[in-house]
């Protein structure tokens, strides 16, 4: 029998998981692809235990977490804020992150938050649904696509002390 993905609505009890999550996740994601010192300045000035922390339950923000045999293997931050020019006419949320666990990337964890994260949005009527997505990034960049987004712009992104592109990416609801 295969294990069915389960997405829940985080709550402030969640805080501190997603917390060492999201380090954990984004650290296994991108620490390969820059230097040492690029990431651990970003994790320790930008993306701190107590700051991920404090986003759980923050105005705007929705977290919703995958599990997979009772054990947290992913989630999602989404956030309803102004998007930047270019969405579209029409109310949004920006998926802000989407990670899983290494050990289960490949076992539909993704594809299960990004369906949450579109139903939801539809839920509370909005328009649009976007996010950002490093360039070099290609394999997300190619889930995204595969998920109706399309890149309608870019901005900067810094980490550390390298200055990177992130591709913005949207999809009509």
């Amino acid at each position: 029998m295969t294990s069915q993905v389960e997405i829940r609505q985080a709550t402030a009890e969640d805080a501190a998981m997603i917390a060492d999550m999201s380090r954990r996740t984004f650290y296994d994601s991108f620490a390969h692809q820059n230097t040492p010192e690029d990431i651990a300045f970003y994790m320790d000035q930008q993306f701190t235990r107590e700051s991920l922390i404090a986003e759980v339950g923050a105005p705007g923000n929705t977290f919703l977490v995958a599990w997979l045999d009772e054990q947290p293997v992913g989630y999602v931050r989404l956030l309803e804020h102004e998007p930047p020019p270019g969405v579209g006419e029409g109310s949004a949320i920006e998926i802000v992150r989407l990670y899983a666990e290494k050990s289960v990337i490949g076992k539909g964890i993704g594809r299960a938050l990004m369906q949450s994260s579109i139903d939801l949005a539809r839920g509370k009527g909005l328009q649009w649904i976007w996010l950002g997505v490093w360039e070099h990034n290609h394999r997300a960049i190619a889930f995204y696509t595969k998920w109706g987004f399309e890149k309608f712009g870019d901005h900067p992104f810094i980490l550390g002390t390298d200055k990177q592109t992130d591709w913005w990416m949207k999809r009509k609801l």
